[in-house]
């Protein structure tokens, strides 16, 4: 190159060099010797961290030169804060799916300089319409809902003219733009197909239809791959997969089938530890499959499952997030996050004429 350009190159270099790097939220965790989570408590003033432990974070984050984000939005002042909203119904001690996937939400808002603050949002409070607290007190610059919440709260989130936002994890007809989500249509027909080919032809989903919108797109990608290999396929072989309460209880049928098809891994653990107390193995004498890629404790046969991309989903929601919140003519499309099959040991060919088990 011209040895001015080159000359240019050089400084450039020296200055990037010669820049401070950003602070993370997970640069002080690491120096705290605590969890992301806490030093997002911690900076945050939310409960569930010592008195002595929120000073010795605040003091490092001001002696490391910790800075939050700057909204672009006119007309309102900055807080370097975004809500995090999870319905309660999604997490309960049997299922941290959503708490993984918000502390990966967490780490990527840190490294962009913001807190996350989390609230949980009650059941009462969706069917009553009961504004987020964090939006109430104007103490955000943007909001993401983990998880599907009623379709009316959902809709008086999105037509709030305070602050923007994001819906992880799940959408509908009308805020599908703003939404980020996994594969569960195709994810779950890889899964099915995978069943199909180790010869079942007897698989039952196991999933409550409709009550999300990821059970809804696992299931129809259930039923492409049964239709696709001309087995029959319905909704009566669907088996519901949780309580009025949102807890996953599932009610096994008195005939069964050589493998079920779970959606998510959660719901695949009940199902094996049911089927235990029939006295049946998994994979021996009846194939599981789940979805997520969630490590289910106490389960000493691993699953077979799809492997949900959390940090991908993550990244693309923030990312989109910052972009609405520093141009409110942005509108996002519909995010798509695709996973991959994982084979374990849950599921085995069937070396025998199929049958179903009484």
């Amino acid at each position: 190159m011209p040895l001015t350009c080159f000359a240019i190159y050089i400084f450039m270099e020296w200055m990037m060099n010669k820049m401070p790097k950003a602070v993370r939220m997970m640069d002080i965790a690491e120096r705290a010797g605590v969890s992301t989570v806490t030093v997002s408590k911690a900076l945050a003033g939310k409960e569930g961290v010592s008195e002595e432990m929120r000073e010795k974070i605040k003091r490092l984050a001001d002696e490391m030169g910790y800075r939050t984000g700057f909204s672009m939005k006119k007309g309102r002042k900055a807080t370097g804060n975004i809500g995090i909203l999870i319905p309660t119904k999604f997490v309960d001690k049997n299922n941290s799916f959503y708490w993984n996937l918000y502390e990966r939400v967490v780490s990527r808002l840190s490294a962009g300089g913001y807190y996350g603050i989390l609230e949980m949002v009650r059941q009462e409070d969706e069917s009553q319409l009961t504004e987020p607290r964090v939006m109430q007190e104007g103490k955000i610059d943007g909001l993401i809902l983990i998880g599907q919440a009623d379709n009316r709260y959902r809709e008086m989130l999105q037509k709030n003219n305070k602050v923007p936002v994001m819906l992880l994890d799940s959408y509908d007809a009308i805020s599908g733009d703003n939404s980020v989500i996994s594969d569960g249509y195709f994810g779950m027909y890889i899964l099915t197909n995978y069943l199909i080919s180790l010869g079942h032809h007897d698989i039952r989903f196991v999933g409550t239809i409709n009550s999300t919108s990821s059970i809804s797109d696992r299931y129809f990608g259930y039923c492409r791959a049964m239709s696709e290999n001309c087995l029959p396929v319905g909704p009566d072989m669907s088996i519901p997969d949780r309580d009025a309460e949102g807890s996953v209880n599932v009610l096994l049928p008195k005939k069964l089938p050589t493998a079920f098809a779970c959606n998510c891994d959660v719901v695949a653990g009940d199902v094996i530890n049911k089927l235990k107390e029939r006295g049946l193995r998994v994979p021996d004498d009846i194939s599981i499959v789940g979805f997520d890629d969630y490590v289910v404790p106490g389960l000493s046969s691993e699953i077979t499952t799809y492997a949900v991309d959390m940090d991908g989903m993550a990244r693309a929601c923030v990312e989109r997030l910052y972009k609405k919140i520093h141009n409110s003519h942005y509108m996002p499309n519909l995010k798509i996050v695709s996973g991959h099959l994982v084979v374990r040991q849950s599921a085995q060919k069937i070396s025998e004429p199929e049958r179903s088990l009484e």
